[in-house]
């Protein structure tokens, strides 16, 4: 609609996977589909600086795509939807259907 402040639903889209496109965030939403994580585990896990998955999971949480909750010293974390799940499944079926594509194609002779 002309004159909407809102943005239209592609520049959405884009946005949302933008959110996506950092190897850090999307290893996070792998871990917490299958379960909550503490900090603590995610680090060990990631390997990478405190202070790069803190920011990492900022923006993850402004992006609506995963809740936190303090226990104590530790913040725990956890998917805001199961369709998170779902999408990185998706992602996956997807990349697995490409590169089974690709390794096709290079076993075509010449």
């Amino acid at each position: 609609m002309p004159g909407s402040s809102k943005p239209p639903l592609y520049r959405m889209k884009a946005d949302f996977f933008k959110t996506l496109a950092h190897p850090v965030r999307v290893r996070v939403l792998e871990l917490l589909s299958q379960r909550e994580h503490t900090v603590a585990e995610m680090l060990a896990d990631i390997g990478v600086e405190a202070a790069n998955l803190s920011q990492q999971l900022s923006i993850l949480r402004r992006a609506g795509l995963v809740t936190a909750r303090r226990e104590g010293l530790s913040v725990t974390y956890e998917l805001a939807t199961p369709r998170v799940a779902e999408l990185l499944a998706t992602a996956r079926a997807i990349l697995t259907g490409v590169v089974a594509g690709q390794a096709e194609a290079l076993e075509q002779p010449a």
